[in-house]
């Protein structure tokens, strides 16, 4: 059976998982909270040089346990990791977390990636009390399994090149009770659109025009010149695509760590440059934390779908934001 994507083609099409989404309009900002039923194992993958992440130790090849209770997506640069306090503090008063003597607070674990908005245009003059927090409290608090993509939640602020960037998710039906998902804010230096017109980099994977249905006019060349807003150079870390891929299949550590490693693959088929010297492109990838059962050929399979749905989750974001009209409007003048 051919893959194709599950019933509401987004990251929560894998049991267990939940979405929740914050904005602030007026700063340009906003935070994703990935929720699960229970805690799920954990592994993350970094590949930019320029990332603003936490707990990222926590769920590394070397670490003891190895799961998270919730993940934390945000604007804001390293102001945005603020948001992963407030859902730790949530989650710990709700006794969600691991419990290690009895009598003192649980110990949620809450992994946490942001990425650069802060010259987005919105008005991020907020002295000592960064919106993070609060966006995450209401994110938190509007978890659900139905997700909307484009400007919102971490992508709010985003940018794509010179499109718009955004919230993107999608999700393959393996053909054997397992799904395979992702969910991506997509914040890139790089473009996820070919050059001379609107094609997605992403369209050879596309399913049902998810993402437009635009084909290439044209041949690329091998080695096309690098967009001229690229070549007048961009600072460390001010573009980033951090995300999430799952598998509904349990895998064991160093398996899913390969599977976040693969899903990176995701990131190069549908933007270019990608994982450069100025992005923090992280990927953390989830599974049920339970005994694995996946062979190493499953891991083959659930690695290379992981990097399709990244590749379409991109080009399904950033084409969702820029049909935005009233976000769309709001960015038009911005010079970045």
């Amino acid at each position: 059976m051919i893959p194709l994507p599950g019933p509401g083609n987004c990251l929560t099409d894998v049991p267990g998982v939940s979405i929740g989404n914050a904005e602030n309009t007026h700063i340009r900002t906003g935070v994703t909270v990935i929720g699960f039923d229970k805690a799920m194992r954990c592994a993350v993958d970094v590949r930019g040089g320029g990332p603003a992440t936490r707990e990222t130790n926590a769920v590394g090849a070397d670490a003891t346990l190895g799961i998270a209770h919730a993940i934390s997506l945000s604007g804001g640069s390293v102001f945005g990791l603020a948001a992963a306090d407030e859902i730790t503090a949530v989650l710990s008063s709700q006794e969600i977390g691991v419990t290690l003597v009895r009598g003192v607070p649980t110990v949620p674990i809450i992994p946490a990636a942001s990425l650069y908005d802060l010259s987005n245009g919105g008005d991020k003059d907020w002295g000592e009390m960064p919106p993070y927090r609060a966006l995450a409290r209401e994110a938190l608090s509007s978890l659900s399994r139905d997700m909307s993509i484009g400007s919102f939640g971490a992508g709010y602020g985003a940018l794509a090149g010179s499109f718009l960037g955004g919230l993107g998710s999608s999700s393959l039906d393996m053909g054997d009770n397992s799904v395979v998902a992702s969910l991506i804010a997509v914040n890139s230096i790089g473009s996820a659109v070919m050059p001379g017109g609107d094609c997605f980099w992403s369209w050879p994977f596309e399913f049902k025009e998810e993402f437009g249905g635009l084909k290439p006019t044209s041949r690329i060349a091998a080695h096309e010149p690098l967009p001229e807003e690229i070549k007048g150079g961009i600072s460390p870390g001010q573009a980033t695509c951090i995300g999430v891929v799952a598998s509904s299949i349990p895998l064991d550590r160093a398996s899913l760590m390969r599977v976040a490693i693969m899903a990176h693959d995701g990131l190069a088929r549908a933007i270019r440059p990608s994982h450069a010297p100025f992005d923090g492109d992280t990927i953390f990838a989830v599974c049920p934390d339970e005994a694995p059962k996946a062979t190493p050929n499953d891991v083959m399979r659930i690695g290379s779908a992981a990097a399709d749905c990244i590749a379409r989750a991109v080009a399904r974001g950033v084409w969702a934001a820029t049909a935005s009209t009233e976000t769309a409007t709001a960015f038009r003048t911005l010079d970045r």
